[in-house]
């Protein structure tokens, strides 16, 4: 008589060691988006100290985004080709190091050099938070949960931001807006260092350097012309060189990868459709939805007559709802699936953004920031989850790297680019006007906006977005170039699973 063993489940320890994987990874996330909006608040006081010009207070912010938005995809191959766990702790020391050096400048130029050092470590490190994370956790629901958990806490740093600057500019000084990563950062670097296991996907082969330089110099280049609309606006000979020389190296580096024999982003993985599909989507979702908090914000202060504290105090249900959102989106993908999910997210959004756009002059908390708020970031936060596990579970494994920095370029890049088109949208409105119903109005027009861009989005998501279940000769989900993909109720077809420990 044979007795019957009760189901196995995976040693405490294993489980211990997978949720401190994802602990370590939202954390590092959380900094690197928080530092994106963070300083907003703190300006102000940047300026009066340390003597900053109004273009020079500008960088303050595009510093660090430029540097993030232009090195992430080298960030990303860095991490399949010298390992994880290795260019996750040296992304995060850098922006650590980068952080302590902003918090005690001196000089305007030094804060400069502080957040343009921020946003290389942070363009190392945010790719290597969503690997280890993939890495860590078996693919499934598990592995869909965790990313949630990681796209939530994302969306709640840059949320949070200002929040988190309006409380440390009141009650100690704007130095401690950077200050405060330090003891963040050495706490997960420690336990990083104990915890990650080492991993990576492919061979050592070197990195494309010609590739790295073409690319990172085209995104930084159409980054610095986005960033320099506001100022020059879109005809001016400052904006218009960059913009259309960062897309002249754009299409150099194209025909080098190419023709290179180890290319830094191998076209192939363009031609997988979940990839393509998620990344313009979470480019246009970006687009449309990175400037509400800093028009909500500007309202607020400007037309509302909030102090910047009492305004990140009124963001905080908008906060907890894209929080709210991503977390809910696994367990509503289980039963929806991927696709649906993203579209209704979007169009949640889009609502949000309409509602928003009735924006008056005297306009109430409850129905002029509050709810319209939680409308629009609860829609993101559905929407960002499944175009996520869309993207990197159509990656190969030695690709993981790689698609997650592709997936971090894509909604950065988007949230420029947006804030940017935007913020002319409304100025254009405006026409230059102090009275607070033509500045609403411009506000409100660029609300319509993104609301436009939303629906846009949805309608390309339900055409392009791996839909119906497709198979491979294995019978497995097939997620290639012109396959259907993962269908409702099913998991998102993934790659081969990748290993904690998949060392060379």
């Amino acid at each position: 008589m044979v007795d019957a063993l009760p189901p196995t489940r995976p040693p405490a320890r294993s489980r211990t060691r997978t949720w401190a994987v994802v602990a370590a990874a939202c954390t590092g996330q959380f900094l690197v988006v928080l530092d994106v909006s963070v300083v907003n608040v703190a300006l102000p006081s940047m300026r009066t100290d340390l003597g900053l010009s109004g273009p020079g207070l500008q960088w303050v912010v595009n510093a660090y985004s430029i540097a993030f938005a232009g090195f992430m995809l080298l960030g990303g191959r860095a991490a399949d080709i010298y390992g994880r766990k290795r260019m996750f702790l040296t992304g995060l020391g850098l922006f650590t190091a980068a952080s302590l050096a902003g918090g005690f400048a001196q000089e305007g130029w030094q804060l400069l050099a502080a957040r343009a050092g921020q946003g290389l470590g942070a363009a190392v490190l945010s790719p290597a938070t969503l690997t280890i994370l993939t890495a860590a956790v078996p693919e499934g629901h598990a592995r869909t949960r965790a990313i949630g958990t990681w796209m939530a806490v994302g969306a709640g740093g840059g949320a949070a931001g200002g929040l988190i600057g309006g409380v440390l500019t009141d009650v100690l000084s704007w130095r401690w807006v950077l200050l405060i990563n330090v003891p963040v950062g050495v706490l997960v670097i420690a336990g990083a260092a104990v915890w990650l296991a080492e991993g990576r996907a492919g061979d050592r082969r070197r990195v494309d350097l010609l590739g790295a330089v073409l690319v990172t110099a085209g995104l930084a280049t159409t980054a610095y012309g986005i960033v320099q609309t506001e100022a020059a606006g879109w005809t001016g000979a400052a904006t218009l060189v960059p913009l259309l020389g960062g897309p002249a190296l754009l299409g150099v580096f194209v025909l080098v990868e190419a023709r290179a024999a180890a290319p830094l982003m191998p076209l192939r993985v363009l031609g997988v459709r979940a990839v393509s599909a998620a990344n313009v989507s979470m480019l246009l979702l970006g687009s449309a939805t990175f400037g509400m908090w800093y028009f909500m914000t500007v309202y607020a202060q400007n037309v509302l007559g909030y102090t910047p504290l009492e305004a990140g105090f009124a963001l905080v249900p908008s906060s907890a709802a894209v929080f709210a959102g991503a977390k809910a989106a696994p367990a509503i993908m289980a039963r929806a699936g991927a696709k649906p999910l993203a579209v209704t997210g979007a169009l949640v959004a889009a609502a949000g953004f309409g509602w928003q756009s009735t924006m008056g002059v005297h306009g109430s908390y409850l129905t002029a920031v509050c709810l319209p708020g939680v409308l629009m970031m609860a829609g993101a936060g559905l929407a960002s989850t499944p175009l996520a596990t869309l993207a990197t579970s159509g990656a190969a494994p030695g690709d993981a790297g790689l698609v997650s920095g592709l997936v971090n370029t894509s909604r950065t890049m988007g949230g420029a680019l947006g804030l940017a088109l935007l913020s002319t949208v409304a100025a254009a409105r405006t026409g230059g006007s102090e009275d607070a119903a033509q500045i609403t109005a411009g506000y409100a027009l660029a609300f319509r906006t993104s609301a436009v861009v939303l629906v846009a989005g949805a309608v390309l998501m339900l055409f392009w977005l791996p839909g119906a279940r497709a198979t491979d000769g294995r019978g497995r989900p097939d997620t290639r170039a012109g396959g259907r993909g993962t269908g409702a109720g099913d998991e998102p077809a993934p790659a081969p699973a990748l290993r904690c420990r998949d060392t060379a």
